[in-house]
């Protein structure tokens, strides 16, 4: 991975990772720019799409990309897994897998030593499906 200098932090930047941390819908690009839009008027769109760029090569944020849908962005950087819908796009944080899950990471795989994996699970959501959920997975509950 080529060295990329630091960037510093800009008062739109900021703003735009505080927009994308309060969320938890994993919103576009474009769906952030209307959120950003409301506490600066006068930023562009490229200046969110930048900034989540930049943000994601620092590993500040996550970028989501499944099912041929439109990148999304987690600000939710602990360790999580995701569901992705087929159907609608929806993209919901999974904390807990179910137990016996194999999530064991190998040293090495066909030579290539293993520096980390993704994993991601794919599905219909319960908008969708029709169906209640039976399991809700919620993030941790913060302390105050």
């Amino acid at each position: 991975m080529p060295y990329r200098k630091r960037q510093r932090s800009t008062p739109q930047r900021r703003i735009i990772l505080e927009e994308l941390q309060k969320v938890r819908s994993h919103p576009t690009a474009s769906e952030l720019y209307e959120l950003v839009r409301i506490r600066i008027p006068k930023i562009s769109l490229g200046t969110v799409y930048r900034n989540l760029e930049l943000l994601a090569e620092q590993g500040t944020i996550k970028k989501l990309s499944a099912c041929g849908k439109e990148t999304r962005f987690d600000g939710v950087v602990n360790p999580h897994y995701h569901v992705f819908c087929c159907q609608c796009g929806r993209v919901d944080d999974v904390f807990d897998l179910p137990k016996g899950f194999p999530l064991e990471t190998p040293e090495y795989v066909c030579g290539y030593r293993i520096l980390g994996q993704r994993l991601e699970f794919f599905g219909i959501c319960p908008k969708c499906n029709s169906c209640p959920r039976d399991i809700q997975h919620e993030p941790p509950k913060e302390k105050e």
